[in-house]
């Protein structure tokens, strides 16, 4: 049975340089980790919603046919998630969040990595722990692509049959049953 999320504000205890749309001379940090080239099997998913039921889904580059929320593992063991989060829809669309507009759903998922995606970890990894996350952004926003082909505003419950992955069907699932009873 999924835990209901946590509705809580997040910790913003987060350095000076952010994203934000009060901080437009922000530059992605890049990463450091030149002897690190398999992925930390950590990771964030971050659905980006508008005020009126809509969900942002975007159509992986490779394989086509993938669509998703933004996700994204960590650049280092020590990057919060928090920040990954952050990171990732400005690295993935272009859109610079201010901390307070993203919610920390307190809530992270454990799954099974695909046998054939495998090889982009460290040997012997097989599981991942994704955190969960969500903003809301205005209705119709459009992102720049950078790591997809497409993108598409889609009502929740479409939303939620196109996605590929179970974690993320769950959570756009549990965003409208709080949507739809606020």
């Amino acid at each position: 049975m999924p835990t209901k999320p946590i509705d809580r504000q997040p910790q913003n205890r987060q350095p000076e340089n952010t994203p934000s749309l009060t901080n437009p001379t922000f530059r992605l940090p890049q990463p450091h980790h030149p002897t690190m080239s398999k992925k930390i099997p950590i990771s964030v998913l971050i659905l980006l919603h508008d005020n009126a039921g809509n969900v942002l889904l975007f159509n992986r580059l490779n394989p086509d046919g993938f669509w998703q929320s933004i996700t994204g593992s960590l650049n280092t063991p020590n990057e919060p998630p928090f920040q990954a989060a952050l990171r990732e829809v400005a690295e993935e669309t272009g859109f610079r969040l201010h901390p307070n507009q993203l919610r920390d759903w307190h809530r992270s998922v454990e799954y099974e990595i695909y046998p054939h995606w495998r090889h982009r970890y460290p040997a012997g990894i097989t599981r991942n722990t994704e955190h969960w996350f969500s903003a809301q952004i205005p209705a119709g926003s459009a992102p720049i692509l950078s790591e997809h082909s497409a993108y598409a505003w889609l009502p929740a419950r479409e939303a939620a049959d196109k996605v590929f992955s179970p974690s993320n069907r769950e959570i756009i699932l549990e965003w409208l049953a709080q949507f739809e009873a606020a």
